[in-house]
C-alpha cells in the first residue's frame, strides 16, 4: 500500500485524528448507558467514536479502562499536591488540600462524572474495581505522607480519612442537589474535625 493510500486509509478510519481519546470516552459512556456495560463491545465503542479498534487499544487495555483511566490523573494530582504542600503543614491539612484539588478538577467534568457513576453503580464488578482503585489511592497518599516524614499509623490513617471524606462528599455531589464538589469536601472535613475534637 502506498503512503498516499495509507494516508487516505488512516483519515477515512479516523485512526490519527486528534481527540480520539475523548471521543472514545464519550462513545463508551453513551453505549454503556444505553445498552449496559456488559453487552457493549469494544468494536461498538470504536465504531461510534469513528475510530478503529486498534485506536481503542492504543488508548485503553479494555473497555473497563475507559471508566477508570482518569484515576491516573487523579493519582498524580493527589500525590503532587501532598508533595508540594508546605513542610510544616499538618498531615490532615495536606490531605485536605489534595482531595480538594481533585474535587475542583472533577467539578469541571460533573456531567461525565454523573454518567460514569451511574454506569459503575449498575455493575458489581465495576463497583469492586472502583473500591480497589480508591484503596490504591489511599496507599499512594500514605506513601507520600511518609515521604514527608509522617510516621505510621498517622500516615495510613490520615490517607484513609482523606479517601473516606472524598467518597462521602462524592456521593453527596452526585446524588443530592447540584452543589460545588470542593465545598462538599470542606464541609465533610469540617465534620471530621468536629468528631475528632469531641
Amino acid at each position: 500500500m502506498s503512503v498516499t493510500a495509507m494516508g487516505r486509509y488512516d483519515h477515512a478510519m479516523g485512526r490519527w485524528e486528534p481527540g480520539s481519546r475523548g471521543r472514545l470516552e464519550q462513545a463508551a459512556l453513551e453505549l454503556f448507558t444505553e445498552r449496559g456495560f456488559e453487552t457493549t463491545t469494544v468494536a461498538e465503542i470504536a465504531a461510534r467514536a469513528g475510530v478503529t479498534e486498534r485506536t481503542f487499544f492504543r488508548h485503553y487495555s479494555d473497555k473497563r479502562e475507559v471508566l477508570f483511566s482518569g484515576q491516573a490523573i487523579l493519582h498524580d494530582l493527589l500525590i503532587d499536591t501532598v508533595a508540594g504542600s508546605a513542610a510544616d503543614a499538618a498531615p490532615l491539612d495536606v490531605v485536605a488540600a489534595a482531595i480538594e484539588a481533585a474535587a475542583a478538577v472533577m467539578q469541571e467534568r460533573r456531567p461525565i462524572a454523573l454518567q460514569r457513576s451511574a454506569v459503575v453503580a449498575a455493575n458489581p464488578s465495576l463497583r469492586e474495581r472502583e473500591l480497589m482503585k480508591l484503596a490504591s489511592l489511599a496507599t499512594s497518599m500514605a506513601d507520600a505522607l511518609r515521604q514527608r516524614g509522617v510516621a505510621d499509623p498517622a500516615a495510613s490513617l490520615t490517607a484513609e480519612i482523606g479517601i473516606a471524606v472524598f467518597r462521602v462528599a462524592f456521593e453527596r455531589w452526585i446524588t443530592g442537589p447540584e452543589e460545588d464538589f470542593p465545598t462538599l469536601i470542606r464541609s465533610a472535613l469540617a465534620e471530621v474535625r468536629v468528631v475528632a475534637a469531641s
